[in-house]
């Protein structure tokens, strides 16, 4: 990282912390080109030294800016890749993505029958699969009855169980896809729906 774009990224901070009540978000949009991994690693820097001069809630606030910009640049990340996609790429994860889902559902996520079908498949678990598991669910869940919604929702969620605790391929990746399995589970199991279910899977989360 070059001194001057050092500079760049503790200015854009400061710019952040003199508007922290509001036009954090313009003042992000207009300096896209330094939100990346060294200007987080920066918000973190600087949150530490504030915390270290007593300055709690400014610490705070830099960790929570710093969280929301990961998920912030994990999803541009994504998006963008799936976007880059041949036709024939995005219908290659498709197809793996409903092998599994089939496969969990006949053997009732019994590890022993779908590790290796992930093991087959590592090339495909990144973040682009989670996009596409995300939208596929999604779109799905707003399609078919209840009932059947909930007996899909069931199956990723013993999906993300399984590629949580998968111990091959990019671990940081399988656990982007439990992720995703997690959050999109809770368009089905819903607090005043299924409570139960809800728990379990904000626990999981």
């Amino acid at each position: 990282m070059s001194e001057q774009r050092q500079q760049a990224y503790l200015n854009l901070i400061q710019q952040l912390l003199d508007c922290s009540n509001g036009g954090e978000n313009e003042r992000l949009v207009a300096n896209q080109d330094l939100l990346d991994s060294e200007f987080l690693l920066t918000v973190e820097t600087v949150a530490g030294m504030m915390s270290e001069e007593g300055n709690q809630n400014t610490a705070n606030w830099l960790r929570n800016l710093g969280n929301n910009l990961v998920e912030y640049l994990s999803q541009s990340s994504s998006e963008k890749q799936l976007q880059d996609l041949s036709e024939k790429d995005l219908q290659a994860y498709f197809q793996v993505l409903m092998e599994i889902l089939r496969v969990i559902s006949e053997s009732n996520g019994d590890a022993e029958v779908v590790y290796p079908l992930f093991a087959a498949n590592k090339d495909k678990l990144d973040d682009i699969f989670a996009e596409i598991l995300q939208r596929w669910a999604i779109n799905t869940f707003e399609e078919v009855e209840v009932d059947t919604a909930e007996s899909i929702a069931v199956v990723i969620v013993r999906f993300g169980n399984l590629i949580q605790q998968f111990p091959l391929g990019n671990k940081a990746s399988n656990m982007e896809i439990a992720i995703a399995s997690y959050e999109t589970v809770l368009k089905v199991f819903t607090q005043q729906a299924l409570p139960q279910q809800w728990a379990m899977t904000q626990n999981n989360l």
